[in-house]
């Protein structure tokens, strides 16, 4: 353990950092991160259209941030831990920004699909950067659970404000706008983070990076999130995908070698022991197979069914945004008061009502006013369960391991929505094959009616994982308890 710290650079001597500043660069860079999740759902039939995708292949510019994101978190959480907080934040910043504007530039399929995968890559160095650094910066307890909510609030609402960012920009100033949007809103961040984000403390030397173990996870992570991602695609027995499958297999079980001999591993697996980190990993894994999903699922009903127009789309899921956000700051107070146990046993269950009543509105017939109290109720669980999760998957981490722990949760996350995606994609697609005008759109509904009843399902599960927890899990000590100073957990140097 240090000795007594030094205020950190951009702390002032008897102060703590300008935690509210930093906290509204987190949220916005959350923003970003989440936006670009959905951004381009309603503009892919125009950027097909534009560049010569044809329809199948379209899906690329979508599965390829989804593939190199979902590879790289792991990669970009120890990083964080080990190379500082702060330069990954801003590096990943700058990948983005650079990214994005090479997507808005792009002229050809095979540049846009490329633009995207580097976007990936700084989506992966950007979440657990973002969380670490919270998680560091503000107390365990109510401080940090006040500052989740408002990093998840940004985070979870941008799931859909996406596809409203989306139609409007795409309406308006065509697709390319999708992409050029990030590029002053990243840089504008990494920015301002120089000024305000305390510099990361000196390196002790004693802590090494797991090149051998960083190589092999990104490798069986990528190849796993790809062969998932395409398989709906491709088809789950093409060679491709099969091969995918078989390599990710041995890449991962050699991981899991190189981890249990490494002195310094990227993840140890000791942290698994952790109840609160096990169950956190395992809830954002069913959040991003259930909840995760309904947006995809929702554009589609839109544009496909009820021919809305990407504006209409993107206004369309106005509600829905207000709702979740309105969901995560409810998440907030439930678990200063009750514990992160009974705010996702909640969360669930007001989750898995809404979706059920949300399931009415995927019918050919029906109107946006149908699915309107689904909307609402589901956001709101939604947004309970977004806060909870999180807050429950750094507690009890210390804080040189708070990367890592995020990078894991980060994982599971991107591999559940994947999982997701492929699984309820197969299911409602099942009864469309050889139908067009009508019977397609009808077929299309009913097989959504379906998955979103899985969904609804799936949020159940959640709830009976959450149920692992002891009871009281993540309640805050009282306030006489003894707690670091938050300009302490920003100097402390890695043991």
């Amino acid at each position: 353990m240090s000795t007594a710290p030094t205020p950190p650079t951009g702390a002032s001597a008897s102060g703590p950092p300008r935690l509210g500043w930093i906290l509204a660069l987190l949220a916005l860079a959350q923003l970003i991160f989440s936006l670009d999740l959905n951004i381009v759902f309603v503009a892919l039939p125009d950027i097909g259209s534009d560049l010569g995708f044809p329809g199948q292949t379209q899906q690329l510019v979508v599965s390829a941030y989804v593939v190199f994101a979902g590879g790289f978190l792991l990669l970009g959480g120890r990083a964080a831990d080990l190379f500082g907080r702060r330069r990954i934040f801003i590096l990943a910043l700058t990948v983005y920004a650079a990214s994005s504007l090479a997507g808005g530039l792009a002229e050809s399929p095979t540049v846009i699909v490329a633009a995207r995968a580097v976007q990936g890559i700084g989506g992966a160095l950007l979440l657990p950067s973002t969380l670490s650094l919270i998680n560091t910066l503000f107390t365990e307890g109510p401080k940090r659970n006040k500052a989740l909510a408002v990093w998840g609030g940004a985070g979870a609402s941008g799931l859909t404000a996406g596809a409203l960012l989306g139609g409007i920009l795409t309406e308006s100033f065509g697709w390319p706008a999708v992409f050029y949007v990030n590029v002053p809103l990243a840089g504008a961040v990494a920015l301002a983070a120089l000024a305000v984000i305390p510099r990361d403390p000196e390196r002790t030397g004693k802590r090494r990076f797991d090149l051998p173990g960083a190589l092999i996870a990104t490798g069986g992570s990528t190849l796993l999130v790809f062969a998932l991602v395409e398989g709906p695609e491709m088809g789950w027995t093409s060679a491709t995908v099969l091969a995918a499958f078989a390599a990710a297999g041995v890449l991962l079980v050699a991981f899991a070698v190189v981890e249990a001999r490494s002195n310094d591993p990227l993840m140890p697996f000791r942290l698994f022991r952790n109840r609160n980190l096990s169950v956190g990993i395992s809830v954002t894994f069913l959040y991003m197979a259930t909840f995760g999903t309904l947006p995809y699922f929702l554009t589609v009903l839109m544009q496909t069914v009820h021919g809305y127009s990407a504006l209409e789309t993107g206004l369309a899921f106005l509600v829905p945004s207000i709702a979740i956000a309105v969901g995560t700051q409810l998440g907030e107070r439930l678990t200063t008061r009750h514990g992160t146990r009974t705010t996702l046993i909640a969360g669930f269950i007001i989750g898995a009502v809404g979706t059920a009543v949300l399931a009415l509105g995927f019918d050919a017939g029906a109107t946006y006013l149908t699915a309107l109290p689904g909307l609402v109720l589901s956001g709101v669980g939604q947004g309970i369960v977004w806060t909870a999760m999180w807050i429950t998957a750094s507690t009890d981490v210390a804080a040189e391991e708070q990367g890592i722990a995020n990078g894991m949760a980060s994982t599971t996350l991107n591999i559940g929505n994947a999982i997701g995606l492929a699984v309820l994609t197969a299911v409602a697609d099942a009864d469309t094959g050889g139908k067009a005008g009508d019977a397609l759109r009808e077929a299309t509904a009913d097989g959504e009616f379906l998955v979103v009843l899985l969904t609804a399902a799936g949020m159940v599960a959640g709830l009976l994982i959450a149920l692992s927890l002891p009871r009281r899990a993540g309640t805050p000590a009282p306030d006489t308890a003894p707690a670091r100073s938050t300009a302490e957990d920003a100097t402390l140097t890695p043991r």
